[in-house]
């Protein structure tokens, strides 16, 4: 195996690891603002991750660019969706959880 796959893999999995961080986030933190914390974050960067492992065994320059639009595409609509739910739980009086 050459080094290209195993940064590869690494990135892959260090990008799925992040995955499974932001699903696990998304079941056991306590509410809603806390939630899309987890999911907003993690997720980016697991994305952001599995991006960077396919552009390194991408074919072309064109494929890159693709993949980093698409990307940036992700980032800004999850950003943009994180905002109106958290706007949203803000109009139905959900209030941030505190520790006690």
């Amino acid at each position: 195996m050459n080094l290209t796959n195993s940064i590869t893999i690494l990135l892959l999995a260090t990008g799925a690891f992040f995955f499974l961080a932001g699903a696990i986030g998304l079941l056991r933190f306590p509410d809603v603002f806390t939630r899309l914390h987890a999911l907003t974050k993690v997720d980016n960067l697991g994305l952001g991750l599995i991006v960077a492992a396919l552009s390194i065994q991408a074919e072309s320059w064109t494929v890159v660019g693709k993949l980093v639009l698409i990307w940036l595409l992700v980032l800004f609509a999850s950003s943009t969706t994180c905002h109106l739910i958290a706007r949203a739980a803000l109009h139905k009086n959900l209030l941030p959880w505190k520790s006690r």
